[in-house]
């Protein structure tokens, strides 16, 4: 299913490095975001790093990075994907990278301060796979407690039913720390979400001990897929 060109869309990119840049793509991270402020159309963006595993970790995965950004528009970000110099360096050092177009259902909490994913597209379907994006800054006070729980919220993701994909992604090693994930469908997130008692326990754990200084929730509708993410697309869309 195409995106609507005219309204806006985000996209989360992974980038696999190539071997041996690992410092190139250390340095990216503070160069990269001087030059996404002038990209025309890109209204909020975040470069992130990973760890290893599914979601939250204290092990960074140096060889893989994210790049999520919210567009005004399917054709701003068309562009900056086949033209912009930046991006297409940054693609020469990579051996996979894999993008996914999505349409926000439903966004909540704050990051920096403002909600970028505000905008809805109401006519979205929203009968298939769904994508959701959890972020926090975590108090300084409750790292402990959180990184001790964080062994038990990745065990839950890992056995829960209706998984496709999933990374965890961060701004700032140990404090601003992000999960994307897709799902099956919506009931197979809200099965993990709602009813896994693991992952139930800590959400309560967090509300109970205040954890989180700012934090986001959102979902999403996938409605492209291109590229390749541990040498395959976990997420494979049939075109409307």
């Amino acid at each position: 299913m195409e995106p609507n060109s005219s309204s806006a869309i985000t996209t989360i990119t992974i980038l696999g490095l190539k071997p041996g840049n690992i410092r190139w793509g250390l340095a990216k991270m503070g160069t990269m975001p001087l030059i996404l402020k002038s990209v025309p159309g890109l209204k909020f963006f975040k470069m992130l790093g990973s760890g290893n595993g599914l979601g939250f970790s204290l092990k960074p995965n140096f060889n893989r990075y994210g790049l999520l950004c919210t567009w005004e528009n399917e054709a701003a970000a068309a562009i900056f994907f086949a033209e912009n110099q930046a991006f297409l360096n940054y693609i020469e050092h990579t051996s996979e990278s894999w993008t996914i177009w999505l349409k926000t259902l439903q966004a909540h909490g704050l990051w920096d301060g403002l909600n970028p994913f505000s905008e809805t597209d109401p006519a979205i379907k929203t009968d298939g796979k769904i994508a959701a994006l959890t972020r926090a800054t975590i108090r300084l006070k409750a790292l402990p407690a959180f990184w001790k729980h964080v062994p038990q919220t990745s065990l839950a993701l890992k056995q829960a039913d209706g998984l496709l994909c999933s990374a965890g992604l961060g701004e700032l090693p140990f404090i601003r720390q992000a999960t994307f994930s897709v799902w099956k469908n919506a009931e197979a997130l809200k099965n993990y979400a709602y009813k896994n008692a693991r992952h139930k326990e800590v959400i309560k754990r967090t509300r109970d001990g205040n954890w989180y200084k700012e934090e986001l929730f959102a979902r999403f509708v996938p409605v492209k897929t291109e590229g390749l993410w541990n040498g395959n697309n976990p997420v494979k869309l049939v075109e409307l």
